[in-house]
């Protein structure tokens, strides 16, 4: 087997991994600081992009970036990699009108697409929009012929008051309603990874993914090359690191542990 390259970037999932809702991951903040202590070295301090990687569709870039600073995060907006931003990027390569089955606080990231008259499905994690007659319409728009793109396929995710369904169910739902096959943007889709890489000037085996999710972060990242560190924070449940193969390249207690292990073992 080849030599692994040097570590160049280090992608980071958000909720889950970094925080729940408005809540941090204890110890989160610290481990992407730009300092040096006697005893641990942190993330910032290592010559390395970071990109923070996620399939939300619960907020828009703007409204996440304002959260993530309000808890004491150093992220820069350009770090901020989203699911939306790839689906947007879809629309307007295919230059189709979406139904867009998204939460309204995300809306602004699609301004300037159009949606009157609509000749596409967008879904992604709306769950006002999850009743019977938005469903019906949609299931209507792909019987047509309308494409079915989903920003992404997460069977669950992770809230204060436990996992929730997340937007995977109704995907497929749609999908087995219509003889359909949905185009999937997020997590766990190779090309995800690879335009979050975009600008990093690294290659995928230069990368690391850290995340919660077994399936779409670290088996998405491990299927583009990459490697990826599964931690037991978020959605995480016992076992997960046994749902894929090959499995994860390693499994932490949380995200500091797994800043720690990179800066230790991987630079």
């Amino acid at each position: 087997m080849a030599a692994r390259r040097a570590l160049k970037a280090v992608l980071v999932d958000l909720n889950g991994t970094l925080h729940v809702e408005d809540s941090a991951v204890p110890g989160a903040q610290e481990a992407l600081r730009r300092q040096v202590t006697s005893f641990y070295c942190w993330l910032r301090s290592a010559p390395v992009a970071i990109r923070f990687v996620t399939n939300t569709t619960k907020e828009s870039k703007r409204d996440l970036l304002q959260r993530l600073t309000s808890l004491g995060f150093d992220v820069a907006e350009n770090e901020i990699f989203t699911s939306m931003t790839a689906a947007r990027n879809l629309l307007e390569q295919k230059q189709v009108r979406p139904l867009l089955l998204v939460d309204d606080k995300a809306l602004p990231d699609f301004t300037g697409i159009g949606t009157d008259d609509p000749n596409a499905v967008v879904v992604g994690l709306a769950p006002e929009h999850f009743h019977y007659e938005m469903m019906n319409r949609a299931f209507r728009l792909i019987l047509d012929g309308a494409p079915l793109i989903a920003i992404h396929k997460a069977r669950y995710f992770k809230k204060k008051d436990g996992l929730s369904l997340g937007p995977g169910p109704f995907v497929t739902g749609l999908e087995y309603a219509t003889d359909t096959k949905a185009t999937v943007v997020g997590k766990p889709e190779k090309t995800f990874f690879l335009e979050a890489l975009r600008g990093t000037g690294c290659a995928p085996e230069e990368a690391v993914m850290i995340g919660d999710d077994c399936r779409d972060d670290v088996g998405g990242a491990q299927e583009a090359g990459m490697r990826g560190i599964l931690v037991r924070t978020g959605k995480y449940r016992p076992a997960d690191e046994n749902k894929i193969n090959p499995a994860p390249y390693l499994t932490c207690e949380n995200f500091p542990e797994a800043v720690e292990h990179i800066l230790q073992h991987m630079l």
